[in-house]
């Protein structure tokens, strides 16, 4: 049996990010949007105004934590604190799994704020797969990690990257977010087949998928979530979904934020795509839209 069969992970429909310029209309009007994801570190607080709109999204749609300070990678232990806060909020909000990513992000005494890149290595492998279990047991909820995108590699890799995330997977035991947009940046920019990357990856613990889009900067691509979803990257996740089948989709777009309608509009192009990949209209259970 599968990772998501035997976590009962279900199909949440196409949802987008929960962003500020977005707060008053969504938690006033409640429009109709399948379900949101938060950046967990906004919310792992003790009160105030961030768990108060957290409570009132909740109170209307599914949520889904997405962490970016994590720092699986990194070498010193994982922050105590940390982790403490993420059950916290895990506890609070109840979501069928919880995610982070591919990546380390600085060390105990700095942040870096960005999700650097880790040595595709062996030794690797066991680490990450190690601290990953622990997470996972932690928070007594499956866990996902998402592969990020890259713009330098290691001289000491030995393995392409889906192998990486394939083997700290199954190790671990956890699920997998696939970004479809990192994997296409991150080919372009290595120099890797991303069709080959998405055939690689383990389709029954993929819990999630993002899309999202980048900038074009000649040399390279940067994964900036300001744009609307690249043609290319819409091919991607039809393959993406081919393969995995109804998977809970998000649109990304945190930087030149767009105005709901144009966001809602592109979320609904998920939708269509992914209905017209499955040859079906509906979700699982008979809706798309979800307003608890």
């Amino acid at each position: 049996m599968g990772f998501r069969q035997r976590h009962s992970i279900p199909d949440l429909g196409v949802g987008v990010g929960f962003r500020l310029p977005h707060y008053s209309q969504i938690l006033e009007e409640h429009p109709p949007m399948d379900w949101f994801e938060v950046i967990s570190e906004n919310f792992m607080v003790r009160g105030g105004k961030p768990l108060a709109n957290l409570e009132r999204l909740s109170a209307h749609y599914r949520v889904i934590p997405h962490g970016v300070s994590l720092s699986i990678g990194q070498t010193e232990p994982l922050c105590a604190n940390y982790l403490a806060r993420l059950k916290a909020l895990v506890d609070r909000i109840a979501p069928p799994w919880a995610s982070d990513h591919f990546c380390w992000t600085g060390s105990s005494h700095s942040n870096l704020h960005d999700l650097l890149p880790l040595p595709l290595t062996r030794e690797a492998v066991l680490h990450v797969a190690d601290r990953v279990r622990h997470v996972q047991d932690l928070l007594g909820r499956p866990f996902a990690l998402e592969n990020a995108s890259s713009y330098l590699s290691f001289t000491s890799s030995t393995m392409p990257e889906w192998e990486f995330v394939c083997e700290v997977a199954e190790r671990a035991d956890c699920g997998l977010l696939l970004d479809v947009n990192n994997v296409f940046v991150s080919a372009y920019n290595h120099g890797f087949d991303a069709h080959a990357y998405i055939g690689a990856i383990p389709a029954d613990r993929v819990v999630q998928i993002h899309l999202a889009g980048h900038e074009d900067k000649g040399t390279y691509l940067l994964d900036t979530h300001s744009d609307h979803v690249r043609a290319e990257v819409w091919d991607l996740y039809r393959q993406a979904i081919r393969r995995c089948g109804a998977v809970s989709t998000l649109i990304e777009w945190d930087q030149s934020i767009p105005a709901w309608d144009v966001l809602v509009a592109e979320a609904a192009k998920a939708r269509a795509v992914r209905s017209e990949t499955l040859g079906s209209e509906t979700k699982a259970d008979g809706t798309w839209m979800t307003a608890l």
